[in-house]
């Protein structure tokens, strides 16, 4: 197994030539290298944060779990944070807070990286809002993309600004930063906006969770806003048939959106599209940049 050493710390790699994503013959190597090579962009959106992993050792069209607990073996340099879940059980989490961690997850096939809307340090306030969006049968990313420009103007009226990403699978995140809230408080907003988006649009938009309403509409999941909940980061590789990412995007990609292909960004395209644009959603990062929830 080769050893190499990542801003001081020696990592044994392992099985680098293993084809992870059998569709396009990406191997376990491309993901270290996308990861080191996205690492100055996608690092600021998870530090300070507990880590959920999507681990597929055997490959994407192997066996798969989610994994919160620190796996056997995690080096005594990987920052973990002790949670105490629902009942009062308490859990070690990983913090991803520099490149040694994302090298190290990535060669045990951590393909995908989730957190929550706070950071382990205040569990009880909600530092970000996302609303999923997600198509419904006979809707793609490109509805979503109509609906996420409705609700970048509603949530401007309260002052929030909204920024958008794809999920790296079918549809769209829009986050945002708050200031003074509790995760309750932000899921009711969530759930609030919504309503509104499909009372006002009841034709193209749903906001209630049974599948059965969904055919034709997108729904906004205003549920990951819950202090229990998680959605995956920006630039994370997502375990789909294609090695497709979590992609920042501009608000003129996303008016501009006419197929999915448009919007579907995979770990060949991504450091490139970086050079180009920067992250579209370093706003989401910058000082003052939070909004307060109404009321």
């Amino acid at each position: 197994m080769p050893i190499t050493e990542v801003e001081g710390r020696r990592l044994r790699l392992s099985h680098l030539d293993r084809v992870l994503w059998p569709e396009t013959g990406t191997t376990k190597a491309e993901l270290l290298e996308y990861y080191a090579t996205v690492a100055g962009a996608l690092l600021p959106h998870t530090t300070g944060r507990l880590a959920s992993f999507v681990r597929t050792p055997d490959g994407v069209d192997g066996q798969r779990f989610f994994q919160k607990r620190p796996p056997a073996g995690t080096p005594g340099w990987v920052t973990t944070t002790e949670r105490v879940r629902s009942g009062g059980e308490l859990m070690d989490q990983v913090e991803v807070n520099d490149l040694a961690t994302l090298v190290w997850a990535g060669n045990l096939a951590c393909v995908e990286i989730h957190t929550p809307q706070w950071r382990a340090a205040d569990p009880d306030t909600a530092d970000r809002l996302v609303l999923d969006l997600d198509p419904g049968p006979d809707r793609t990313v490109v509805d979503c993309c109509r609906v996420a420009l409705d609700l970048r103007e509603r949530l401007a009226a309260d002052g929030i600004t909204a920024l958008a990403k794809t999920s790296g699978s079918k549809g769209l995140h829009l986050l945002a930063a708050l200031r003074g809230a509790t995760p309750d408080q932000a899921r009711a907003y969530a759930r609030t906006v919504a309503r509104e988006l499909e009372a006002a649009h009841p034709d193209r938009v749903v906001s209630r969770m049974a599948k059965a309403d969904r055919a034709g509409r997108v729904f906004i999941d205003w549920s990951q806003n819950s202090a229990s909940k998680t959605t995956a980061v920006p630039y994370t590789v997502r375990a789909r048939a294609r090695p497709t990412v979590s992609a920042p995007l501009t608000w003129d990609e996303v008016a501009a959106a006419d197929t999915p292909e448009h919007l579907a960004f995979t770990i060949g395209e991504v450091p490139e599209r970086l050079e180009e644009i920067g992250d579209p959603l370093a706003a989401l990062l910058a000082p003052g940049g939070a909004g307060a929830l109404p009321g």
